[in-house]
């Protein structure tokens, strides 16, 4: 069964990978920020998330005045970002935890530790979870890591690359040993995935006819189509 799922991941990979194009690597140049922005998106749109972050730093300027700032001053400063009195929490403290043990705001160290050292250290962090992490280590570090976020796991669930009961958290691990430990494979199934689910395996209205894994997609050969479609619909919260 494993070897079967393997071969099916690899499969669905490859596919993507000609819808998509093989998407290059680059070089990024802060860390810090892409870590402070992460904590910002998570249930937040791109556009919601910049302007979160670009307020924050042109109300307080550095790090550590963002660190020092009034939590009420900082909850208002990204309150365009979804759950702002909690990510303004956990942005100070993250904040205090880096200065304090580094004695400055800059994580770049990391690229000195190895996969398994800087995935302990960022989980230690307050708010930081197994997909903030993974996605700081691979985009930033190129470290073989998997981020599994909502569409990632959407997606990989309904095609049966992982059960219908696999958390997201799991699936990191899981979907991760199926794959060439490769930062640039990994890279490119993050963000094929990641783009499928958004543009054709959505959450309401799958668009099941112009996907291109419909052949070996368990929704699809199970006729779970049919039943969504057939489902009223009704507003909801995507997790």
């Amino acid at each position: 069964m494993r070897e079967e799922l393997i071969e099916k991941t690899r499969w669905a990979h490859e596919t993507l990978n000609e819808q998509y194009g093989v998407q290059d690597l680059y070089e990024r140049k802060d860390p810090m920020r892409e870590l402070i922005r992460t904590i910002l998106s998570h249930r937040t749109t791109y556009v919601n998330e910049m302007t979160a972050y670009r307020t924050m730093m042109e109300r307080f300027g550095t790090w550590e005045g963002v660190r020092d700032a009034p939590l009420n001053e900082l909850i208002d400063a990204i309150k365009t970002a979804n759950y702002p009195d909690v990510k303004a929490s956990y942005i100070k403290a993250v904040l205090m935890a880096i200065i304090q043990e580094r004695g400055e705001a800059n994580i770049d160290f990391l690229h000195e530790l190895t996969t398994e050292e800087a995935m302990r250290w960022l989980n230690r962090l307050p708010g930081v979870g197994p997909k903030t992490a993974t996605l700081l280590l691979l985009f930033e570090f190129h470290k073989p890591v998997l981020p599994v976020d909502t569409h990632v796991h959407r997606v990989t669930q309904r095609v049966g690359l992982i059960g219908p009961k696999v958390s997201a958290e799991k699936a990191h691990t899981l979907l991760l040993s199926y794959l060439p430990p490769a930062a640039e494979t990994l890279y490119n199934f993050h963000k094929h995935f990641f783009w499928h689910g958004q543009r054709v395996c959505t959450w309401y209205e799958p668009k099941c006819p112009a996907c291109v894994l419909q052949s070996r997609c368990d929704y699809f050969q199970t006729g779970q189509t049919a039943k969504l479609s057939s489902t009223p619909q009704k507003a909801t919260r995507l997790s």
